[in-house]
């Protein structure tokens, strides 16, 4: 299958989605900001977890933590370890973070990077969590919005298509 078939399949997928659409980009924004944080083998145990407590979408929750994927593994965890390390005021470690990404291509394993950035100590193992924990924050909000807008657009299309075929239920 090729990529842009794969994409589109995808799209109509979360199109598909049934729901409030407040729901739903709740969903991603609690999988985005868990996706955000190093904890690759647990992020959508905690999503779900996490939009069971804010009564959100389970299945967006889940599709949210994607955000953290092998394609973009070292831009997030060199910018979450870079800001937590600035918030904790620790010095620059470059040989550090090269372990990881060294980890990160040689096995992609979510669970060895985990088990590598937990070996690094704790103090830097806090300062990928707290750089995370901020670009979650971040992008969190960002992404409630801009899936708002897609989820109600989607029902509004839904509607609209359900009325042209006379099929609008009568409430």
């Amino acid at each position: 299958m090729d990529i842009r078939r794969s994409i589109k399949y995808r799209y109509l997928q979360l199109r598909r989605l049934k729901g409030e659409p407040e729901q739903l980009a709740m969903g991603i924004a609690v999988g985005v900001f868990v996706g955000c944080l190093p904890i690759i083998p647990f992020q959508t145990v905690v999503a779900v977890t996490l939009a069971f407590c804010f009564k959100s979408s389970k299945i967006t929750a889940a599709i949210g933590t994607w955000v953290s994927n092998p394609l973009d593994w070292y831009f997030l965890y060199y910018y979450s370890y870079k800001i937590g390390a600035v918030v904790l005021g620790l010095p620059e470690h470059r040989e550090l973070f090269a372990s990881i990404v060294s980890t990160m291509h040689e096995t992609h394993s979510f669970i060895k990077v985990a088990e590598t950035i937990l070996q690094t100590g704790s103090l830097f193992s806090f300062a990928f969590v707290i750089g995370g924990a901020l670009i979650g924050m971040i992008a969190s909000p960002i992404s409630y919005f801009v899936f708002l807008f897609f989820f109600k657009k989607a029902k509004k299309t839904r509607e609209n298509r359900k009325s042209r075929m006379g099929l609008q239920q009568i409430p």
